[in-house]
């Protein structure tokens, strides 16, 4: 017996028992939605199952016992050439709710990995790293405060066989896809039950539930999700409470806290100015040329340019950006999150921006800004800055699992050399914009940025995303070896 077939039991509710349970659901439901805005939470509601079973009016029912002000529906149906051109789940992250606020996922992560199985368009292989890729997702989500509720709603084959009979004598459709799925009925259901058997994790489990008679489905959908949400609202009060007492919250004792990958660095290479010329024309071609050939080939790459303040971040971007046509790249400066993006998950407003296949982003500090100034500032938590880097080895896979180049640079310069700079740029009248009262206090705290950094390339640095540490006392051969690492890393994948 199947999965499916064992919640075939028939289950019905006469209207007066549902008007009944529906006064009682709707009074919890409105109670816990005010809960949840005053919370850190965010509840996501992904809505999948059989076609024809109601989905489409269980979402209409949750829009009428809820504050529609608190919730937004996002539909997932056919990709656009914007979506079909990044990474599977920058449409879904893209969509994610604010805390304190709903989220329903009509169609979701899991629609088109199970519609490409069903018609044999993908192999098993795929399949199952599509579903590693789902749980790893629902669990960054999940340690974030998300709510995450999976309501899967079942036909029976008989309930589906009437359905389409009816359609037929009455010419209505209840479901686009019903009709074209009905001859792939079974591997429909083998499928869909292994991609739940793989995704059912405490932190997200599926919820099954019988469609075949309305009254019940939408009881049974209203009184899972009041269950769910008042005990997660209930265990973030009670986290809460405890707080003070996560041993988390202290943080811990490095060890080695002397020595750093960054002594080894020899920041004495330095360029004469006739090579540097040269060199610098000649890699500049190169990379205008490699650029537009990955355009033509649909891929896309991204580059992270993190490093010590005056480091020469802003010129080694400059030197790259010359070689290639405006319309292939976009440098995105990152500064501190706004209100809206403080509102979600930290990676949310870097998933807005990945390219499109053929194109370029090159970002002025990045994501590493959770584990480098917000660790070292206290902005975030221990929990929170130590699980970031697997969140952002998982973020940098699946790009790179999309076709796209991932290269992370870290220009780094002497202290000396640094405040030498510092220097030179309050003495000159164009540069003083570039010095701030925070570039001093980072200062200060070097030796702390120092360990993180060497954490950071530690624990981040892999074969498809590596870490590149620039000699940057020296402004002329930090720029070339940044061209060099381009060219090489994009000359590279186009060769494959």
């Amino acid at each position: 017996m199947s999965m499916f077939q064992a919640i075939e039991l028939g289950h019905r509710l006469d209207k007066k028992e549902y008007k009944k349970r529906e006064e009682r659901l709707k009074t919890g439901l409105l109670e816990l939605q005010r809960r949840l805005r005053k919370s850190n939470s965010t509840l996501l509601v992904i809505v999948a199952g059989v076609e024809g079973s109601g989905k489409g009016k269980v979402v209409s029912q949750l829009n009428t016992w809820l504050d529609t002000r608190g919730i937004t529906t996002n539909a997932y149906w056919d990709e656009s050439d914007e979506e079909r051109e990044r990474p599977h789940m920058w449409r879904f992250w893209r969509d994610m709710p604010a805390r304190g606020s709903t989220g329903i996922m009509f169609g979701s992560w899991y629609t088109k990995p199970i519609v490409e199985m069903a018609f044999g368009r993908s192999r098993a292989v795929e399949f199952e790293q599509q579903m590693m890729d789902i749980n790893e997702l629902e669990r960054v989500l999940s340690e974030d405060g998300v709510i995450i509720l999976k309501l899967w709603y079942h036909l029976s084959d008989q309930a589906q066989d009437k359905l389409l009979q009816k359609e037929g004598e009455q010419g209505l459709q209840s479901s686009p896809w019903l009709r074209e799925h009905a001859p792939l009925r079974e591997e429909f259901a083998r499928v869909s039950e292994q991609a739940i058997r793989h995704t059912d994790q405490s932190y997200a489990p599926w919820h099954l539930i019988e469609a075949e008679d309305a009254y019940y489905r939408d009881i049974a959908t209203g009184e899972i999700l009041l269950e769910s949400l008042q005990h997660r609202l209930d265990q973030e009060a009670s986290w809460q409470k405890h707080a003070q007492s996560d041993p988390f919250a202290q943080g811990i004792d490095m060890p080695d806290a002397n020595r750093s990958l960054l002594d080894l660095v020899d920041l004495e290479q330095s360029l004469d100015n006739a090579t540097y010329k040269s060199e610098l024309e000649r890699l500049q071609a190169e990379a205008s040329d490699l650029a537009w050939r990955a355009r033509d080939e649909g891929i896309s790459a991204v580059c992270v340019f993190e490093g010590w303040d005056a480091g020469g971040k802003g010129g080694a971007i400059r030197r790259l950006t010359q070689a290639i046509d405006a319309r292939l790249y976009q440098v995105i400066s990152v500064a501190a999150p706004s209100d809206e993006e403080k509102a979600r998950h930290y990676l949310w407003r870097f998933w807005r921006q990945v390219p499109r296949n053929g194109r370029l982003t090159l970002y002025d500090r990045s994501w590493y800004g959770r584990v480098l100034v917000e660790r070292v500032e206290g902005f975030a938590s221990h929990r929170e800055w130590f699980r970031a880097y697997h969140e952002i080895n998982a973020f940098e896979k699946q790009l790179t699992d999309a076709n796209t180049v991932v290269l992370k640079f870290w220009l780094h310069i002497s202290p000396q050399e640094q405040l030498r700079r510092f220097e030179e740029r309050e003495k000159i009248a164009w540069k003083k914009h570039k010095i701030t009262d925070e570039d001093w206090r980072n200062r200060e705290k070097w030796d702390d940025y120092r360990l993180a950094v060497n954490e950071m390339v530690e624990r981040t640095s892999s074969r498809a995303a590596p870490w590149v540490i620039v000699p940057a006392n020296d402004k002329k051969f930090a720029r070339i070896k940044v061209l060099s690492q381009f060219c090489q890393a994009l000359r590279k994948q186009l060769e494959k």
